[in-house]
């Protein structure tokens, strides 16, 4: 029969030293932090929240005051969990942060290593340019700049513009692999006319010369209408809803198949008034938005009222049951194409 172990005072001094002159050498024993390291289930910092375009919408009109876009080159605040203050990200390895530009104004060209969506949530007549061809912005748009492609934002318009911005930045940040460049011209020349890639790539047609993708190519489909999402949902709706989702579609990149940023998926879902879904939970942790509707969220037993343009947040392996007040469509991005390559991604559906 084994003994027991001796956790006597001595034997807790004589580690303690031993722990000390180890970590001299920059080393630490694993027994100490395994449970860490190697939980059961996931233990993610991040915790449920919500944010109320109501409640920060005039705190977003502020920044328009203080600072100009140029100046910031982008005029965002970030909506950072509440359990990750201070590391500008809404999960582990997602970033989320509103974006304001004003009649007139121009976000100047840049590229980044981060991949990034934009999500218009309020007001019309901003565009966004992606490689030369600007695309304009309407409520509920759900819009690409791919990694490594230039883009700038302009309005033209009369009225502010805020949209959502999703992006990896945590993650490009864990590996070390972020770059970024200033474009010298302010604003991208117009290199092709606006609707060119949805009319290429948006129709269940490609090029008929378009040489096969390869690993790293950006998809050449930058710009998902809500108004098409929109219809989408509405006509898949003649059927029966899954009990644990309602309607939900995810957005490809038409050339093939998979998500249109191979660190974000994004995902369309319509809940029919009255409708409540059963619990379920996954391991990516996801941003919803709520386009139209409103209803609650209860995550881990938690219930938080939701609105139009309110945005919130589930953690990881955190159970979400949804309730619709009124029909309802949710937007939501998480890193679920990811987590998926590295065959990590597991779901219950309780």
């Amino acid at each position: 029969m084994e003994q027991p172990r001796n956790h006597s005072e001595e034997t807790q001094a004589a580690r303690r030293a031993y722990y000390e002159r180890i970590g001299s050498d920059s080393m630490t024993p694993l027994w100490e932090v395994l449970g860490a390291l190697v939980p059961p289930r996931p233990r993610s910092p991040a915790v449920p929240h919500r944010w109320s375009y109501a409640a920060v919408r005039d705190q977003v009109m502020e920044a328009g005051r203080l600072i100009s876009a140029e100046e910031a080159e982008r005029r965002v605040l970030i909506l950072e969990n509440p359990g990750l203050r201070g590391q500008s990200c809404i999960t582990q390895s997602l970033y989320a942060g509103l974006q304001l530009i004003l009649p007139g104004e121009v976000a100047p060209a840049h590229r980044h290593t981060q991949s990034a969506l934009r999500l218009v949530l309020d007001g019309e007549g901003a565009y966004t340019s992606v490689n030369g061809e600007r695309v304009t912005m309407r409520r509920g748009d759900f819009i690409i700049t791919p990694a490594w492609t230039w883009h700038d934002h302009g309005n033209l318009g009369s009225e502010p513009v805020v949209w959502l911005d999703g992006l990896d930045i945590p993650l490009v940040r864990f590996l070390d692999a972020g770059f970024a460049e200033k474009s010298l011209e302010r604003s991208q020349g117009v290199e092709r006319p606006e609707g060119d890639a949805l009319a290429r790539y948006g129709a269940n047609m490609l090029p008929v010369d378009e040489p096969p993708p390869q690993p790293g190519d950006p998809t050449r489909l930058f710009v998902y209408p809500y108004a098409q999402t929109r219809a989408a949902l509405l006509a898949l709706s003649q059927g029966a809803p899954d009990p644990h989702l309602g309607f939900k579609q995810r957005f490809v990149n038409p050339a093939t198949g998979a998500s249109p940023m191979p660190t974000l998926g994004t995902f369309a879902q319509r809940l029919p008034a009255g409708f409540s879904t059963r619990p379920h939970r996954c391991t990516d942790g996801t941003v919803y938005v709520c386009l139209e509707g409103g209803g609650e969220a209860e995550i881990e037993g938690q219930t938080c009222a939701f609105e139009e343009r309110d945005v919130f947040v589930v953690p990881s392996w955190h159970t979400l049951a949804l309730r619709a007040r009124a029909d309802t469509i949710l937007f939501s991005y998480s890193d679920r194409p990811m987590q998926k390559a590295l065959g990590l991604w597991r779901e219950e559906r309780l």
